[in-house]
Protein backbone atom coordinates (compact mmCIF):
# COMPACT_ATOMS: atom_id res chain seq x y z
CA UNK A 1 0.00 0.00 0.00
CA UNK A 2 2.88 2.27 0.72
CA UNK A 3 4.36 2.29 -2.53
CA UNK A 4 0.92 3.71 -4.23
CA UNK A 5 1.16 7.07 -1.97
CA UNK A 6 4.68 7.68 -3.38
CA UNK A 7 3.88 6.76 -6.97
CA UNK A 8 0.88 9.23 -6.82
CA UNK A 9 3.70 11.67 -5.39
CA UNK A 10 5.97 11.04 -8.40
CA UNK A 11 3.12 11.19 -11.04
CA UNK A 12 1.79 14.55 -9.72
CA UNK A 13 5.35 16.22 -9.82
CA UNK A 14 7.61 14.93 -11.87
CA UNK A 15 9.79 18.13 -11.98
CA UNK A 16 8.79 20.75 -9.31
CA UNK A 17 9.33 18.95 -6.01
CA UNK A 18 12.10 17.13 -7.41
CA UNK A 19 14.02 20.01 -8.13
CA UNK A 20 16.87 21.45 -6.97
CA UNK A 21 17.38 24.36 -9.44
CA UNK A 22 14.98 26.99 -7.86
CA UNK A 23 16.77 29.63 -4.98
CA UNK A 24 15.07 29.29 -1.32
CA UNK A 25 13.37 33.00 -2.14
CA UNK A 26 11.26 31.61 -4.88
CA UNK A 27 10.45 28.21 -3.45
CA UNK A 28 9.44 30.20 -0.24
CA UNK A 29 7.10 32.07 -2.69
CA UNK A 30 5.92 28.87 -4.33
CA UNK A 31 4.73 27.33 -1.26
CA UNK A 32 3.44 30.62 0.48
CA UNK A 33 1.20 30.71 -2.62
CA UNK A 34 0.48 27.50 -2.35
CA UNK A 35 -0.71 27.36 0.83
CA UNK A 36 -3.03 30.75 -0.07
CA UNK A 37 -4.87 28.57 -3.00
CA UNK A 38 -4.87 25.93 -0.73
CA UNK A 39 -7.01 27.84 2.14
CA UNK A 40 -9.29 29.24 -0.32
CA UNK A 41 -10.75 26.04 -1.21
CA UNK A 42 -8.55 25.13 -4.77
CA UNK A 43 -9.23 21.27 -4.35
CA UNK A 44 -5.94 21.16 -6.32
CA UNK A 45 -3.57 22.78 -4.00
CA UNK A 46 -5.04 21.31 -1.48
CA UNK A 47 -3.97 17.77 -2.83
CA UNK A 48 -0.41 18.92 -3.68
CA UNK A 49 -0.08 20.76 0.20
CA UNK A 50 -0.88 17.48 1.38
CA UNK A 51 1.60 15.71 -0.59
CA UNK A 52 4.51 18.11 0.63
CA UNK A 53 3.76 17.63 4.47
CA UNK A 54 3.21 13.94 3.43
CA UNK A 55 6.86 14.57 1.63
CA UNK A 56 8.74 16.95 3.89
CA UNK A 57 9.13 18.90 0.76
CA UNK A 58 9.74 22.39 1.68
CA UNK A 59 8.11 22.52 4.73
CA UNK A 60 8.65 19.66 7.92
CA UNK A 61 7.13 16.88 7.27
CA UNK A 62 4.12 17.00 9.25
CA UNK A 63 1.85 13.30 8.34
CA UNK A 64 -1.23 14.78 10.56
CA UNK A 65 -1.37 17.91 8.38
CA UNK A 66 -1.15 16.04 5.40
CA UNK A 67 -4.29 13.94 6.25
CA UNK A 68 -5.72 17.71 6.47
CA UNK A 69 -4.99 18.72 3.59
CA UNK A 70 -6.13 15.18 1.60
CA UNK A 71 -9.30 15.58 3.51
CA UNK A 72 -10.24 18.88 2.17
CA UNK A 73 -9.37 18.05 -1.02
CA UNK A 74 -11.23 14.76 -0.86
CA UNK A 75 -14.53 16.55 0.61
CA UNK A 76 -14.61 18.31 -2.35
CA UNK A 77 -14.29 15.66 -4.43
CA UNK A 78 -10.57 14.86 -5.56
CA UNK A 79 -10.30 11.25 -6.01
CA UNK A 80 -6.52 11.21 -5.82
CA UNK A 81 -6.89 13.37 -2.43
CA UNK A 82 -9.93 10.19 -1.59
CA UNK A 83 -6.71 7.74 -2.67
CA UNK A 84 -4.14 9.33 -0.63
CA UNK A 85 -6.62 9.78 2.51
CA UNK A 86 -7.75 5.89 2.64
CA UNK A 87 -3.94 5.06 2.44
CA UNK A 88 -2.93 7.21 5.88
CA UNK A 89 -6.06 5.53 7.63
CA UNK A 90 -4.86 1.92 6.25
CA UNK A 91 -1.57 2.63 7.41
CA UNK A 92 -2.37 5.07 10.45
CA UNK A 93 -0.40 8.21 9.91
CA UNK A 94 -1.40 11.09 10.63
CA UNK A 95 -4.87 9.67 11.62
CA UNK A 96 -5.42 6.62 13.63
CA UNK A 97 -4.89 3.50 11.95
CA UNK A 98 -8.90 2.68 10.66
CA UNK A 99 -9.47 -0.22 7.86
CA UNK A 100 -13.17 0.86 7.36
CA UNK A 101 -12.32 4.05 6.89
CA UNK A 102 -9.83 3.57 4.25
CA UNK A 103 -12.32 0.87 2.56
CA UNK A 104 -14.91 3.73 2.60
CA UNK A 105 -12.44 6.55 0.50
CA UNK A 106 -11.05 3.73 -1.38
CA UNK A 107 -14.42 3.12 -2.24
CA UNK A 108 -15.23 6.87 -3.33
CA UNK A 109 -12.47 7.20 -5.27
CA UNK A 110 -12.86 3.96 -7.14
CA UNK A 111 -16.44 4.52 -7.52
CA UNK A 112 -15.07 7.90 -9.72
CA UNK A 113 -13.59 5.58 -12.05
CA UNK A 114 -10.03 6.14 -10.65
CA UNK A 115 -7.86 3.17 -11.31
CA UNK A 116 -5.46 3.48 -8.24
CA UNK A 117 -8.45 3.50 -5.77
CA UNK A 118 -9.76 0.44 -7.63
CA UNK A 119 -6.56 -1.65 -6.82
CA UNK A 120 -6.28 -0.33 -3.49
CA UNK A 121 -10.28 -1.19 -2.78
CA UNK A 122 -9.01 -4.66 -4.31
CA UNK A 123 -6.72 -5.13 -2.29
CA UNK A 124 -8.93 -4.40 1.09
CA UNK A 125 -11.43 -6.76 -0.31
CA UNK A 126 -8.21 -9.70 -0.92
CA UNK A 127 -6.89 -9.43 2.45
CA UNK A 128 -9.85 -8.61 4.29
CA UNK A 129 -9.11 -5.35 5.63
CA UNK A 130 -11.91 -3.55 6.56
CA UNK A 131 -14.38 -5.47 4.57
CA UNK A 132 -15.15 -9.47 4.84
CA UNK A 133 -12.54 -11.20 2.90
CA UNK A 134 -13.96 -11.46 -0.76
CA UNK A 135 -11.81 -12.45 -3.59
CA UNK A 136 -14.15 -12.53 -6.27
CA UNK A 137 -14.85 -8.19 -5.52
CA UNK A 138 -11.06 -8.09 -4.98
CA UNK A 139 -10.63 -9.34 -8.63
CA UNK A 140 -13.80 -7.31 -10.38
CA UNK A 141 -11.94 -4.27 -8.58
CA UNK A 142 -8.95 -5.33 -10.05
CA UNK A 143 -10.06 -5.93 -13.21
CA UNK A 144 -11.68 -2.54 -13.62
CA UNK A 145 -7.97 -0.96 -12.79
CA UNK A 146 -6.26 -3.34 -15.11
CA UNK A 147 -8.80 -2.79 -18.07
CA UNK A 148 -8.18 1.27 -18.08
CA UNK A 149 -4.93 0.02 -18.21
CA UNK A 150 -3.44 0.29 -14.78
CA UNK A 151 -0.19 -1.37 -14.33
CA UNK A 152 -0.71 -2.18 -10.67
CA UNK A 153 -4.42 -3.52 -11.71
CA UNK A 154 -3.09 -5.50 -14.24
CA UNK A 155 -0.49 -7.10 -12.13
CA UNK A 156 -2.67 -7.97 -9.36
CA UNK A 157 -5.30 -9.43 -11.80
CA UNK A 158 -2.52 -11.58 -12.81
CA UNK A 159 -1.80 -12.55 -9.57
CA UNK A 160 -5.37 -13.53 -8.98
CA UNK A 161 -5.48 -15.46 -11.72
CA UNK A 162 -2.48 -17.53 -12.06
CA UNK A 163 -3.26 -18.59 -8.19
CA UNK A 164 -7.07 -19.51 -8.44
CA UNK A 165 -8.20 -16.96 -6.23
CA UNK A 166 -11.59 -15.48 -6.46
CA UNK A 167 -11.52 -16.95 -10.44
CA UNK A 168 -11.07 -20.21 -11.83
CA UNK A 169 -6.96 -20.73 -11.83
CA UNK A 170 -5.78 -19.97 -15.77
CA UNK A 171 -2.06 -19.32 -15.50
CA UNK A 172 -1.97 -18.56 -19.49
CA UNK A 173 -4.62 -15.45 -18.72
CA UNK A 174 -2.31 -14.88 -16.06
CA UNK A 175 0.54 -14.53 -18.34
CA UNK A 176 -1.62 -12.14 -20.46
CA UNK A 177 -2.09 -9.79 -17.80
CA UNK A 178 1.23 -10.14 -16.31
CA UNK A 179 2.13 -9.15 -19.68
CA UNK A 180 0.44 -6.02 -20.38
CA UNK A 181 1.51 -4.92 -16.94
CA UNK A 182 5.40 -6.12 -17.76
CA UNK A 183 4.95 -4.19 -21.65
CA UNK A 184 4.34 -0.60 -19.01
CA UNK A 185 7.87 -1.74 -17.56
CA UNK A 186 6.15 -2.65 -14.42
CA UNK A 187 8.67 -4.39 -12.38
CA UNK A 188 6.96 -6.49 -10.66
CA UNK A 189 4.91 -7.31 -13.73
CA UNK A 190 8.07 -8.30 -15.51
CA UNK A 191 9.48 -10.74 -12.81
CA UNK A 192 6.48 -12.83 -12.78
CA UNK A 193 7.04 -12.73 -16.67
CA UNK A 194 10.36 -14.60 -15.58
CA UNK A 195 8.51 -16.84 -12.87
CA UNK A 196 6.15 -18.06 -15.99
CA UNK A 197 8.77 -18.34 -18.42
CA UNK A 198 11.42 -20.10 -15.78
CA UNK A 199 8.78 -22.95 -15.30
CA UNK A 200 6.51 -23.21 -17.83
CA UNK A 201 3.29 -21.72 -16.57
CA UNK A 202 0.73 -20.35 -18.76
CA UNK A 203 3.79 -20.83 -21.46
CA UNK A 204 6.24 -23.04 -22.79
CA UNK A 205 9.10 -23.28 -21.11
CA UNK A 206 11.90 -20.55 -22.27
CA UNK A 207 14.57 -19.86 -20.46
CA UNK A 208 16.38 -16.86 -22.49
CA UNK A 209 12.50 -15.05 -22.77
CA UNK A 210 12.88 -15.71 -18.61
CA UNK A 211 16.12 -13.85 -19.08
CA UNK A 212 15.14 -11.13 -21.26
CA UNK A 213 12.36 -10.14 -18.53
CA UNK A 214 14.31 -10.49 -15.89
CA UNK A 215 17.15 -8.17 -17.37
CA UNK A 216 14.41 -5.74 -18.38
CA UNK A 217 13.09 -5.55 -14.56
CA UNK A 218 16.94 -5.87 -13.47
CA UNK A 219 18.39 -2.40 -15.86
CA UNK A 220 15.11 -0.43 -13.96
CA UNK A 221 17.00 -1.11 -10.92
CA UNK A 222 14.79 -3.58 -9.60
CA UNK A 223 16.62 -5.96 -6.57
CA UNK A 224 15.06 -8.53 -7.01
CA UNK A 225 15.58 -9.39 -10.90
CA UNK A 226 19.15 -7.99 -10.29
CA UNK A 227 18.95 -10.89 -7.77
CA UNK A 228 17.41 -13.16 -10.41
CA UNK A 229 19.70 -12.58 -13.11
CA UNK A 230 22.87 -13.24 -10.82
CA UNK A 231 21.25 -16.99 -10.80
CA UNK A 232 20.66 -17.28 -14.22
CA UNK A 233 24.32 -16.30 -14.84
CA UNK A 234 25.66 -18.52 -11.77
CA UNK A 235 24.13 -21.59 -12.99
CA UNK A 236 23.45 -20.78 -17.15
CA UNK A 237 20.16 -20.86 -17.12
CA UNK A 238 19.03 -19.33 -20.45
CA UNK A 239 22.33 -17.81 -20.40
CA UNK A 240 26.06 -18.94 -21.01
CA UNK A 241 26.72 -19.66 -17.42
CA UNK A 242 29.05 -16.77 -16.46
CA UNK A 243 29.81 -16.27 -12.72
CA UNK A 244 31.95 -13.39 -13.00
CA UNK A 245 28.83 -11.46 -14.28
CA UNK A 246 26.82 -13.76 -11.93
CA UNK A 247 28.85 -11.99 -9.27
CA UNK A 248 28.11 -8.24 -10.29
CA UNK A 249 24.25 -8.81 -10.47
CA UNK A 250 24.91 -10.23 -7.36
CA UNK A 251 26.57 -7.42 -5.92
CA UNK A 252 24.04 -5.04 -7.71
CA UNK A 253 21.39 -6.36 -5.52
CA UNK A 254 23.79 -6.53 -2.25
CA UNK A 255 24.89 -2.73 -2.57
CA UNK A 256 20.93 -2.26 -2.70
CA UNK A 257 20.81 -4.19 0.93
CA UNK A 258 18.86 -6.95 -0.29
CA UNK A 259 19.59 -9.94 1.95
CA UNK A 260 19.49 -12.86 -0.67
CA UNK A 261 21.56 -10.48 -3.00
CA UNK A 262 24.27 -10.19 0.15
CA UNK A 263 24.25 -13.63 0.94
CA UNK A 264 24.42 -14.90 -2.55
CA UNK A 265 27.61 -12.40 -3.08
CA UNK A 266 29.31 -14.22 -0.03
CA UNK A 267 28.64 -17.65 -1.41
CA UNK A 268 30.96 -16.07 -4.54
CA UNK A 269 33.48 -14.86 -2.21
CA UNK A 270 33.62 -18.35 0.21
CA UNK A 271 34.17 -20.50 -2.89
CA UNK A 272 36.12 -18.27 -5.55
CA UNK A 273 33.32 -18.25 -7.91
CA UNK A 274 33.50 -15.45 -10.01
CA UNK A 275 35.82 -13.58 -7.91
CA UNK A 276 39.18 -14.50 -6.05
CA UNK A 277 38.24 -16.48 -3.19
CA UNK A 278 38.11 -14.44 0.12
CA UNK A 279 36.94 -15.73 2.96
CA UNK A 280 37.03 -12.71 5.32
CA UNK A 281 34.64 -10.78 2.19
CA UNK A 282 32.51 -13.36 2.98
CA UNK A 283 32.01 -13.24 6.14
CA UNK A 284 31.28 -9.32 5.71
CA UNK A 285 28.58 -10.15 3.41
CA UNK A 286 27.12 -12.84 5.33
CA UNK A 287 27.04 -10.56 7.88
CA UNK A 288 25.15 -8.16 6.34
CA UNK A 289 22.02 -10.78 5.56
CA UNK A 290 22.38 -12.17 8.63
CA UNK A 291 21.97 -8.85 10.77
CA UNK A 292 18.53 -8.78 8.43
CA UNK A 293 17.31 -11.51 10.14
CA UNK A 294 18.37 -13.78 6.10
CA UNK A 295 18.27 -17.24 7.80
CA UNK A 296 20.66 -18.56 5.05
CA UNK A 297 23.17 -15.50 5.84
CA UNK A 298 22.63 -16.66 9.24
CA UNK A 299 24.07 -20.32 9.67
CA UNK A 300 26.99 -19.47 6.91
CA UNK A 301 27.92 -16.81 9.05
CA UNK A 302 28.11 -19.84 11.84
CA UNK A 303 29.48 -22.25 9.83
CA UNK A 304 32.52 -19.62 9.35
CA UNK A 305 32.77 -19.12 12.99
CA UNK A 306 32.67 -22.74 13.69
CA UNK A 307 35.65 -23.31 11.21
CA UNK A 308 37.61 -19.98 11.71
CA UNK A 309 36.80 -19.32 8.19
CA UNK A 310 37.14 -15.26 7.52
CA UNK A 311 37.33 -15.08 11.29
CA UNK A 312 38.54 -16.45 14.33
CA UNK A 313 37.00 -19.68 15.27
CA UNK A 314 34.21 -19.47 17.81
CA UNK A 315 31.88 -21.45 18.86
CA UNK A 316 30.07 -19.79 20.92
CA UNK A 317 29.75 -17.46 17.75
CA UNK A 318 28.87 -20.11 15.97
CA UNK A 319 26.16 -21.33 17.79
CA UNK A 320 24.50 -17.87 18.59
CA UNK A 321 24.02 -17.57 14.52
CA UNK A 322 22.85 -21.08 13.72
CA UNK A 323 20.72 -20.66 17.17
CA UNK A 324 18.79 -17.21 14.82
CA UNK A 325 18.21 -19.13 11.74
CA UNK A 326 16.98 -22.06 13.73
CA UNK A 327 14.43 -19.97 15.94
CA UNK A 328 13.43 -18.04 13.08
CA UNK A 329 12.16 -22.49 11.71
CA UNK A 330 14.74 -22.40 9.13
CA UNK A 331 16.05 -26.29 8.46
CA UNK A 332 19.50 -25.64 7.91
CA UNK A 333 19.86 -24.17 10.97
CA UNK A 334 18.17 -26.12 12.72
CA UNK A 335 20.50 -29.15 12.00
CA UNK A 336 23.48 -27.40 12.34
CA UNK A 337 22.29 -26.57 15.93
CA UNK A 338 21.66 -30.18 16.20
CA UNK A 339 25.03 -31.06 14.90
CA UNK A 340 26.14 -28.89 17.79
CA UNK A 341 24.39 -30.27 20.67
CA UNK A 342 25.74 -33.79 19.20
CA UNK A 343 29.50 -32.95 19.57
CA UNK A 344 29.23 -30.34 22.47
CA UNK A 345 30.82 -27.60 20.41
CA UNK A 346 30.27 -24.40 21.48
CA UNK A 347 27.66 -25.73 24.53
CA UNK A 348 27.67 -28.66 26.75
CA UNK A 349 27.36 -31.98 24.87
CA UNK A 350 23.26 -32.68 25.06
CA UNK A 351 21.80 -35.65 22.53
CA UNK A 352 18.45 -35.54 23.88
CA UNK A 353 18.51 -31.49 22.42
CA UNK A 354 20.44 -32.55 19.44
CA UNK A 355 17.72 -34.87 18.51
CA UNK A 356 15.23 -32.43 19.34
CA UNK A 357 16.33 -30.19 16.41
CA UNK A 358 17.38 -32.85 14.21
CA UNK A 359 13.75 -33.87 14.21
CA UNK A 360 12.83 -30.15 13.75
CA UNK A 361 14.77 -30.05 10.45
CA UNK A 362 13.76 -33.67 9.48
CA UNK A 363 9.89 -32.66 9.89
CA UNK A 364 10.33 -30.18 6.90
CA UNK A 365 11.82 -33.11 4.73
CA UNK A 366 15.39 -31.73 5.18
CA UNK A 367 17.34 -35.04 4.07
CA UNK A 368 20.46 -34.22 6.41
CA UNK A 369 18.51 -33.99 9.30
CA UNK A 370 16.68 -37.07 8.59
CA UNK A 371 19.46 -38.81 8.01
CA UNK A 372 21.15 -37.82 11.52
CA UNK A 373 17.72 -38.52 13.24
CA UNK A 374 17.80 -42.18 11.59
CA UNK A 375 21.60 -42.33 12.65
CA UNK A 376 20.42 -41.26 16.39
CA UNK A 377 17.51 -44.22 16.78
CA UNK A 378 20.21 -46.58 15.56
CA UNK A 379 22.79 -45.79 18.45
CA UNK A 380 20.44 -45.24 21.10
CA UNK A 381 22.24 -41.35 21.50
CA UNK A 382 19.30 -39.44 22.40
CA UNK A 383 16.39 -41.49 22.22
CA UNK A 384 15.90 -45.01 23.16
CA UNK A 385 17.23 -47.26 20.62
CA UNK A 386 14.71 -47.99 17.68
CA UNK A 387 16.33 -49.29 14.72
CA UNK A 388 12.65 -49.95 12.71
CA UNK A 389 12.49 -45.51 13.26
CA UNK A 390 15.97 -45.27 11.94
CA UNK A 391 14.80 -47.30 9.21
CA UNK A 392 11.41 -44.39 8.97
CA UNK A 393 13.85 -41.74 8.66
CA UNK A 394 16.82 -43.01 6.34
CA UNK A 395 14.07 -44.23 4.07
CA UNK A 396 12.70 -40.22 4.19
CA UNK A 397 16.06 -39.43 3.04
CA UNK A 398 16.98 -41.91 0.86
CA UNK A 399 14.38 -41.16 -0.90
CA UNK A 400 15.24 -37.75 -1.85
CA UNK A 401 18.48 -38.83 -2.85
CA UNK A 402 20.76 -38.75 0.22
CA UNK A 403 23.31 -41.21 -0.42
CA UNK A 404 24.95 -42.03 3.55
CA UNK A 405 20.89 -43.02 4.29
CA UNK A 406 20.65 -45.12 0.80
CA UNK A 407 23.92 -47.21 1.84
CA UNK A 408 22.90 -47.41 5.40
CA UNK A 409 19.20 -48.85 4.61
CA UNK A 410 20.85 -51.44 2.44
CA UNK A 411 23.04 -52.24 5.28
CA UNK A 412 20.01 -52.91 7.54
CA UNK A 413 18.42 -54.57 4.32
CA UNK A 414 21.29 -57.09 4.43
CA UNK A 415 21.09 -57.83 8.22
CA UNK A 416 17.60 -57.53 8.46
CA UNK A 417 17.44 -54.70 11.30
CA UNK A 418 14.41 -52.92 11.94
CA UNK A 419 13.42 -54.44 7.97
CA UNK A 420 12.70 -57.69 6.58
CA UNK A 421 15.93 -59.48 5.20
CA UNK A 422 16.05 -58.78 1.38
CA UNK A 423 19.01 -58.86 -0.12
CA UNK A 424 17.68 -58.05 -3.62
CA UNK A 425 16.04 -54.46 -1.98
CA UNK A 426 19.91 -54.11 0.17
CA UNK A 427 21.17 -54.12 -3.41
CA UNK A 428 19.12 -51.43 -4.97
CA UNK A 429 20.20 -49.17 -2.17
CA UNK A 430 24.23 -49.54 -2.49
CA UNK A 431 23.49 -49.18 -6.30
CA UNK A 432 22.40 -45.98 -6.00
CA UNK A 433 24.48 -44.81 -3.02
CA UNK A 434 27.10 -46.12 -4.96
CA UNK A 435 26.48 -44.39 -8.49
CA UNK A 436 26.66 -41.40 -6.46
CA UNK A 437 30.79 -41.87 -5.31
CA UNK A 438 29.59 -43.76 -1.51
CA UNK A 439 32.61 -45.47 -1.39
CA UNK A 440 30.98 -47.61 1.45
CA UNK A 441 28.27 -48.55 -0.60
CA UNK A 442 30.75 -49.36 -3.46
CA UNK A 443 32.64 -51.69 -1.45
CA UNK A 444 29.44 -53.45 0.25
CA UNK A 445 28.27 -53.60 -3.75
CA UNK A 446 31.06 -56.01 -4.59
CA UNK A 447 30.84 -58.05 -1.17
CA UNK A 448 26.61 -58.85 -2.47
CA UNK A 449 27.60 -59.27 -5.60
CA UNK A 450 29.04 -62.50 -4.86
CA UNK A 451 26.36 -63.82 -2.88
CA UNK A 452 23.49 -62.58 -5.61
CA UNK A 453 21.52 -65.33 -7.79
CA UNK A 454 21.47 -63.81 -11.18
CA UNK A 455 17.48 -63.30 -10.12
CA UNK A 456 18.44 -61.53 -7.58
CA UNK A 457 20.98 -59.19 -9.07
CA UNK A 458 18.17 -58.71 -11.63
CA UNK A 459 15.69 -57.32 -9.52
CA UNK A 460 17.83 -54.83 -7.63
CA UNK A 461 18.92 -53.42 -10.85
CA UNK A 462 15.59 -53.60 -11.67
CA UNK A 463 14.31 -51.54 -8.90
CA UNK A 464 17.34 -48.91 -8.97
CA UNK A 465 16.13 -48.48 -12.14
CA UNK A 466 12.47 -47.77 -11.36
CA UNK A 467 13.81 -45.83 -8.29
CA UNK A 468 15.76 -43.35 -10.49
CA UNK A 469 12.99 -43.03 -13.21
CA UNK A 470 9.96 -42.60 -10.69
Amino acid sequence: MKGFLSKLWVALFPTTLASTQSSETSHNIDFSKLVSMAEMGDPVSQLKLGLKYYKGEGVLKNEAEAAKWYRKAADQGDAIAKVCLGLMYADGRGVPEDDAEAVKWYRKAADQGDAIGQVCLGSMYADGRGVPKDETEAVKWYRKAADQGDDLGQYNLGLMLANGRGVPKDEAEAVKWYRKAADQGYSLGQDRLVEMYANGHGVPKDEAEAVKWCRKAADQGYVVGQYDLGVMYANGHGVPKDEAEAVKWFRKAADEGYAPGQYNLGIMYANGHGVPKDEAEAVKWFRKAADQGYAPGQYDLGVMYDNGRGVPKDEAEAVKWFRKAADQGDAVGQYYLGVIYAHGHGVPKDEAEAVKWYRKAADQGYAPGQYNLGVMYADGHGVPKDEAEAVKWYRKAADQGDADSQNNLGRLYVLGTGVPKDEAEAYKWFLLSGSQGNELARESITKIEKRLTPDQRAEGQRLAREFVHK
